[in-house]
């Protein structure tokens, strides 16, 4: 006995790493089941649209937890699991996604980001929504702040991306969807943006409509400076299309006699109704300062500048807006130059006969009514009258020779009465000055061209 106890006791010891070692294999042996089981597990779910999927093994217990879209998807994700090969018992921890109702999704700009909100209805959604905002928006900053949730309107995917293409034509604002109905506000990037959107939204699928759309458009605006140093008209900003800028050029060549216009317009959609029908005559009124700034801006107009003497600030001022359709606004900071300095009737003369060889005092066909474009000319004529304050001027109207010589001469007379009566008008005497009508017995050039004819029909301003 004694014998078999010293056997024994030198025995045991050796049977302690046999148990570890067997403790480890059992271990790795189960770790290895339960990884492949998890392995096969996520494998079988690879098609499956889940959010938040985890999945953990006990031994060949799967504990499976997700978000699922659809209780659908949710049991067939739950079948998928049970059927891989080994797995005895789910553990099952899915649960849907939360529906939204109202379903809301937005994307709102600011100056250094567009954030994308409210909710998305898939995992892709999400997904291709921010890489177009980041594709399209030219590396501004794209913050997705969506969450997922069941409740997405039909085309839904189509409907964002749309609206997305119109966050990129503002520079600040915001879109939002809700359901079906869209909203719209914030500020267009560029003139015609506003419509631009506008049209793209016309284009939607059927059932999603406009609810709100506040888009607002830059300002609408034209200029026009007046440089008595470089002698140029500048006119810059915006037109509705190429006929009114057509016409407006030719408006200021008419009014502006002596200036070279210098065109920078450029054509742009947005303008305010009746946008030629105020600029026109605004125009007009800068044509009579003797330099001035005109900014049209939406339907508002402000002109400054120096008029030619006071009575001139006075009628710009108070007549500015009396042509302008209903709704616009203007404004009128006109001063008085300082009065020039005198000068003997022989240059009184100069400056009369160079003032009248740049431009023409124009009437109605057949009348002796002045035209308005000829404002301008007459306020230099009538600035330059009263530099020489001591002669007596002849004012000399001639005619063509088409018609009979008898209704010409009246009709020089006529219209050499109407300049005088306008010189009356900006306060210089009467006594001055002389109208008499020549009709057409005095020729500059042959009347048998219509270029000979438009030369002879003029009034001169004679000193005496």
């Amino acid at each position: 006995m004694h014998g078999l106890f010293k056997w024994s006791s030198k025995w045991w010891p050796g049977v302690i790493p046999l148990v570890i070692f067997w403790g480890i294999a059992a271990w790795t042996s189960t770790a290895t089941v339960e990884g492949d089981l998890a392995a096969r597990s996520n494998a079988a779910l690879k098609d499956t649209v889940l959010d938040k999927r985890r999945i953990s093994v006990d031994g060949r217990d799967v504990t499976f937890a997700a978000n699922a879209f659809s209780e659908d998807g949710r049991l067939s994700a739950v079948a998928s699991v049970d059927a891989v090969p080994g797995v005895r018992l789910v553990n099952d921890e899915t649960r849907l996604v939360p529906e939204a109702k109202p379903f809301v999704w937005s994307a709102e700009r600011d100056v250094v980001r567009v954030t994308l909100g409210g909710n998305a209805p898939l995992p892709s959604s999400k997904s291709k929504l921010v890489e177009a905002a980041k594709a399209g928006l030219g590396g501004v900053e794209v913050a997705d702040q969506m969450a997922l949730a069941r409740g997405a309107p039909q085309r839904f995917d189509t409907v964002a991306l749309l609206l997305l293409d119109q966050i990129g034509k503002l520079k600040d604002g915001k879109i939002t969807l809700t359901d079906t109905k869209i909203a719209l506000a914030g500020m267009a990037r560029e003139l015609g943006g506003r419509e631009a959107i506008a049209a793209a939204l016309k284009n939607l699928p059927e059932g999603y409509s406009v609810a709100a759309n506040d888009i607002k458009a830059p300002p609408y605006v034209f200029q026009a400076y007046k440089d008595p140093v470089a002698v140029t008209l500048t006119l810059t900003g915006y037109v509705p299309d190429n006929n009114v800028h057509a016409a407006l050029v030719a408006a200021a060549g008419r009014k502006f006699f002596s200036e070279k216009v210098v065109d920078n317009l450029k054509a742009s959609v947005g303008a305010p109704s009746g946008f030629a029908a105020a600029v026109v005559p605004a125009l007009g009124a800068l044509s009579r300062l003797s330099t001035g700034t005109l900014v049209v801006s939406d339907r508002e107009v402000k002109l400054s500048g120096d008029a030619l003497y006071d009575a001139a600030a006075g009628q710009i001022r108070d007549g500015l807006g009396k042509d302008f359709p209903q709704g616009w606004q203007y404004k009128a900071e006109v001063t008085v130059k300082p009065a020039a300095a005198p000068v003997d009737p022989t240059v009184c003369q100069q400056l009369f006969s160079e003032i009248l060889s740049k431009g023409k005092i124009r009437f109605e066909s057949g009348k002796a009514d002045i035209v308005p474009d000829s404002a301008g000319l007459l306020d230099r004529l009538i600035e330059t009258a009263m530099r020489c304050p001591n002669a007596t001027i002849e004012v000399a109207g001639h005619t063509d020779g088409d018609g009979e010589e008898a209704t010409n001469r009246t009709l020089s007379e006529r219209r050499a009465q109407a300049v005088v009566d306008y010189l009356v008008r900006a306060g210089l005497p009467a006594s001055r000055f002389a109208p008499i009508g020549y009709g057409s017995t005095q020729p500059v050039a042959g009347n048998d061209s219509e270029d000979g004819k438009a030369q002879n029909r003029r009034i001169e301003f004679v000193v005496k």
